[in-house]
This record gives structure tokens, C-alpha cells and sequence, in this order.
């Protein structure tokens, strides 16, 4: 199994910037991609970007492109997300989630931007990101 463990939400003014970690381990027997989601209370999961396991292909939200950046260290089986220009639309809990790499042939970004959260096979606690205006 794929564990994942969220850190360094908090909260933040508007136009500060802000780094969250996913700890990943368990992806010895599977090729796992990882994407961050956020979800207010009562609300749908929603995805803000995904990186492919081997780090070749990457998907932003319109609402992020251009402010947030995925990437990992595989040294420390860790993806970050790398906040910047921060809103307080941008206020939710923050979940990372691993999906096994699909096999596919084409441009990997469309497997990226098209999986659902339901498609996802593990899932994070979450941490809390707040930004204030």
C-alpha cells in the first residue's frame, strides 16, 4: 500500500507564499502519480495540479497556473507544492493522493488533467492552508 503524509500548511497574507510536502512510501511494487487536491468543509474534492511519478508531465488548474508549482525529491519520497502569490480563495485543506500510473501512450498530461479524485487509490490527511487578507 501507498502511504502519504501532508505537512506545512498554515496560514499565510495575501501575496505570501507558502510550501506544502507530501511524504510518500510504499511505492516499491508501483509507479505512482500524485496529485494535490483542496476541499473546503461540505464541499467536493478538487484538484489543483498533479505530477506524474517520473516527473515528466505536470497539470495546473486555471486557477493556480502561474502561481503554484509541483515537484518532488525522490531522494526524500517527497512531492512539494510550492505556493506563491497566495489568495484567500486559495483557503482549504490541501490533500495529496496517489494514483498508479496509467499506462498510456499518448500525452501523459491529458491522463493528469483528466483523473478524478475517485480514481485516486490513496489519499492523505490533509493539511490546512489559510490565507488572510
Amino acid at each position: 500500500q501507498v502511504q502519504l503524509v501532508e505537512s506545512g500548511g498554515g496560514q499565510v497574507q495575501a501575496g505570501g507564499s507558502l510550501r506544502i510536502s507530501c511524504v510518500t512510501s510504499g511505492r516499491t511494487f508501483g509507479n505512482y502519480d500524485i496529485g494535490w487536491f483542496r476541499q473546503d468543509p461540505g464541499e467536493e474534492r478538487v484538484l489543483v495540479s498533479s505530477m506524474s511519478w517520473n516527473g515528466d508531465s505536470s497539470y495546473y488548474a486555471d486557477a493556480v497556473k502561474g502561481r503554484f508549482t509541483i515537484f518532488g525529491d525522490n531522494a526524500k519520497n517527497t512531492v512539494y507544492l510550492q505556493m506563491n502569490s497566495l489568495r484567500p480563495e486559495d483557503t482549504a485543506l490541501y490533500i495529496c493522493a496517489a494514483a498508479l500510473a496509467a499506462n498510456f501512450s499518448g500525452d501523459y498530461n491529458l491522463v493528469l488533467q483528466h483523473r478524478r479524485w475517485r480514481e485516486y487509490d490513496f489519499w492523505g490527511q490533509g493539511t490546512q492552508v489559510t490565507v488572510s487578507s
